[in-house]
């Protein structure tokens, strides 16, 4: 039976190690949850939990599987000085920044209760964003080959806006998107984003010219992935 109903939470500012914890613990109970169905162990129609987490790192750099660890350019020393931490991590993609003014956004999906087709999932969270933006009358775009979303992708002044990266097992999902609201930009320098080094990153405040509310952002992000993974929220 497909559950549509999704809890949605915001956990403020949150460090990272504990919001990874509390991820892996929703995700392993969902998990847990399939594999005592499938293993005829409980109801088969049993339904399986769906959670949109909204939240705010303090400054964290994290590592995916498939990144480099010379793309941190900052020794520990550099990373103290910064104030910042860094993570490897089990979710895909390379290395990224996670800091306060930027909005993440972590769906702890059973895709079995939507569509089970892990790229329609990414480029659905993409036009989310997409149409975020649009809301405030910036043109948000995909870059063929990559991830996320960008302004101006097809030229010179192609410059990256939100990154996603995604862990996936029995077609349950967690870790998400970062989407650069108001972040303080010095921090990527000392990344090569993504792997990407010959890009630029950019922020909603950057492109306007001005502050953008946070908590206004994250109430019109939820509402466009809501209708497009037509999901059944709380009122």
């Amino acid at each position: 039976m497909k559950n549509k109903q999704v809890s949605v939470q915001n956990w403020g500012l949150t460090d990272y190690q504990q919001a990874w914890d509390r991820q892996e613990a929703l995700f392993a109970e969902t998990v847990k949850l399939k594999t005592d169905m499938r293993n005829g162990l409980i109801d088969a129609d049993t339904p399986t939990p769906n959670y949109l987490i909204f939240c705010e790192h303090p400054h964290v750099y994290t590592l995916g599987k498939s990144g480099k660890a010379e793309h941190l350019l900052l020794d520990e020393a550099g990373l103290k000085e910064k104030q910042a931490v860094y993570y490897p991590i089990n979710r895909g993609g390379d290395i990224t920044y996670h800091g306060p003014g930027q909005l993440v956004c972590y769906p702890i999906l059973d895709l079995d209760n939507f569509f089970t087709d892990i790229h329609l999932y990414l480029r659905t969270l993409e036009e989310a964003v997409i149409l975020t933006m649009a809301d405030y009358g910036l043109q948000g775009e995909r870059y063929p080959g990559y991830t996320g979303v960008w302004l101006d992708a097809d030229n010179e002044k192609a410059r990256k806006i939100c990154a996603m990266g995604v862990r996936c097992s029995r077609w349950v999902t967690m870790h998400g998107l970062a989407f650069n609201v108001n972040p303080d930009l010095s921090y990527f320098k000392h990344i090569v984003p993504c792997g990407i080094d010959d890009k630029d990153v950019t922020s909603m405040q950057r492109e306007l010219g001005r502050t953008v509310n946070l908590k206004e952002i994250e109430k019109i992000l939820q509402q466009h992935i809501s209708v497009l993974f037509g999901m059944e929220l709380p009122l």
